[in-house]
């Protein structure tokens, strides 16, 4: 792969080829977010299915994207954070003058509106939305056991130690459950509290309906519904097309998690006690109300730990 660089040199050669018409406006971005292995890439291809956005892929990736060096791997940044050094390549993210070899990754040949995805981006989305009003925010939720499962089986290691290391983050959400986090050692125990951060805190900084909240069983199980719902909520028509591309897997599926378009929740090679200390993990976030003993979620439950939100 190219170093960060040098890939945007190549990105801003290359994006010429995709005209960006929406350039300078960050309203007419699409923020598509969630944890690493949650499909985040297969939504992102439903939603583009016509080729009717500029695709960005994983822009807030500090270590592929030079404009964003001076950011961590999971930042968090409070909503009321006016810190230009944040501001400034955010800004150029989500109105569409960031161009680089790693984000570029197609779509419309003539674009008058973008999709933007990323999964590092989960502890940024309140202060996305304080800083650039009228972007519609799509949260995507997949079961614990299914991300942790995939996210192990590709040996994946985990970076909850440098999360931890922010502390505005660490008062404003993680106080409760601190000593714990920091006392884990177990590769599945990290993952899942990895799993809960993300998703925890863009939950408790949001009302319901101040970002539209998806889950990916639920996609599965009713895709029409679900999907009618998210277009609604992004301003496009729904298109029955879509439906054809359901069962396709995404261009980051790997072949030993190619069992990823199932509903499936907490994997075979779950241990018993693996199961007790997960349910003990989620109920430390009030996330169990979300995701309890069965393989599909409980979306009460999320939006109960969002009423108290402040976007």
């Amino acid at each position: 792969m190219y170093p960060p660089l040098v890939g945007d040199r190549l990105g801003r050669l290359l994006g010429g080829l995709h005209l960006d018409l929406a350039r300078g406006d960050h309203r007419r971005t699409v923020f598509l977010a969630g944890t690493g292995r949650s499909g985040t890439t297969w939504l992102s291809g439903l939603v583009n299915h016509d080729r009717l956005y500029r695709n960005v892929f994983e822009p807030f990736h500090p270590g592929k994207v030079g404009a964003l060096r001076g950011f961590r791997s999971k930042q968090y940044l409070r909503p009321d954070d006016r810190r230009e050094e944040f501001l400034y390549p955010a800004r150029r993210v989500l109105s569409g003058e960031v161009r680089s070899f790693w984000t570029d990754r197609g779509g419309a040949l003539l674009a008058r509106r973008r999709l933007v995805k990323d999964v590092r981006a989960n502890l940024m989305l309140g202060w996305m939305a304080d800083n650039f009003p009228g972007m519609p925010i799509v949260l995507l939720v997949r079961h614990p056991g299914a991300v942790v499962s995939s996210r192990l089986a590709l040996e994946w290691r985990d970076n909850l130690d440098e999360t931890m290391e922010q502390k505005e983050l660490v008062e404003d959400h993680l106080l409760p459950m601190e000593a714990e986090i920091l006392a884990s050692t177990e590769p599945f125990e990290r993952h899942l509290f990895l799993w809960c951060i993300d998703n925890y805190v863009p939950l408790k900084q949001f009302r319901p309906g101040g970002l539209h909240l998806c889950f990916y069983e639920n996609l599965l199980l009713d895709p029409e519904t679900e999907l009618r719902r998210l277009f609604g909520f992004i301003g496009r028509d729904f298109d029955e097309g879509v439906l054809r591309r359901i069962g396709r897997p995404s261009p980051t599926s790997r072949r030993e998690t190619r069992g990823d378009h199932d509903a499936e929740g907490w994997g075979r090679g779950t241990t018993g006690r693996q199961l007790e200390r997960a349910s003990e993990i989620l109920g430390l976030f009030g996330l169990d109300r979300v995701y309890g003993e069965g393989a599909t979620p409980d979306p009460s439950g999320a939006r109960a730990l969002m009423a108290t939100g402040s976007a």
